[in-house]
């Protein structure tokens, strides 16, 4: 089994080689390098990208995800599905340049994914670190939060789940800070599932996140009312009744993972 996807930059930059071999070669900053894994940003001609090269997980691995109940990842190809699926859904997300992946033994499954570096981005986790202490304009703050939700509820209204859905993985880019819309990305898709019914619980578990993630932000209870509005595409009556099971668990899962994160209670809105 092979699989290959090269854009026209890669085309020609790899003109009569094997792709395996020149992502092999390939050197640069290196982000994070794991026993069959590493991340890395590249610099090729002018241009900027970054490189996940996966070299099989091994079936150790693969046993333990399935012993607990979780699918393993074995590659890069979930990334590269939910990249292709997030762009048809004009939901922003990064630029897919390169992609391959090999053999047939899922255990020994080598791949890579090269994406184009997102210049000139900064995190929402960054973004609005000093906000409880320093508050900032409304419609700024409103137009993030407006992105966010648009977002995170039509990956779920398409049955795709991020599974590592944290506002640190939502990059702004500052050339559209001021913008009635903002251009907000979704990044760091490695985990993310694509189902035909998305389960109620990935739904959940996305959702905590964000929440969880955004509680030491300086938002205000309103803040996560007009939230749970606009992902929602209710009225807050509608939601907080039709929707109450959901909007429970979702406040359950994320102040588990603030205690179990800061080793204290969550915040109370």
């Amino acid at each position: 089994m092979k699989k290959l996807f090269l854009s026209e930059f890669f085309q020609k930059l790899w003109q009569n080689s094997d792709p395996f071999e020149e992502v092999g070669k390939l050197d640069g900053t290196l982000f994070r390098e794991v026993k069959t894994r590493r991340t890395m940003r590249l610099e090729l001609g002018d241009r900027s990208f970054f490189l996940k090269h996966h070299l099989g997980v091994g079936w150790k691995e693969i046993f333990k995800n399935l012993l607990q109940f979780k699918l393993p990842i074995l590659g890069a190809g979930n990334e590269f599905a939910a990249i292709n699926a997030l762009t048809a859904l004009d939901v922003p997300t990064m630029t897919a340049e390169a992609y391959g992946e090999k053999g047939t033994d899922p255990a020994k499954r080598e791949s890579f994914l090269i994406t184009a570096e997102l210049c000139d981005n900064v995190s929402l986790e960054d973004i609005c670190r000093n906000w409880a202490e320093k508050r900032p304009d409304f419609k700024f703050k409103y137009a993030l939060l407006k992105e966010v939700a648009r977002s995170s509820s039509i990956m779920h209204d398409n049955n795709i789940c991020h599974r590592d859905c944290y506002i640190c993985h939502f990059l702004l880019d500052m050339k559209t800070a001021g913008a009635q819309r903002p251009l907000v990305s979704v990044i760091d898709l490695h985990r993310a599932l694509i189902w035909k019914t998305l389960p109620f619980r990935y739904r959940v578990k996305d959702t905590a996140g964000l929440y969880f993630s955004s509680m030491d932000a300086g938002l205000s209870r309103r803040d996560f009312y007009r939230f749970m509005k606009l992902y929602s595409h209710k009225s807050l009556r509608d939601t907080l009744q039709n929707d109450k099971k959901f909007w429970q668990a979702v406040d359950k899962t994320a102040r588990k993972l603030y205690m179990k994160d800061h080793k204290k209670a969550a915040p109370e809105f």
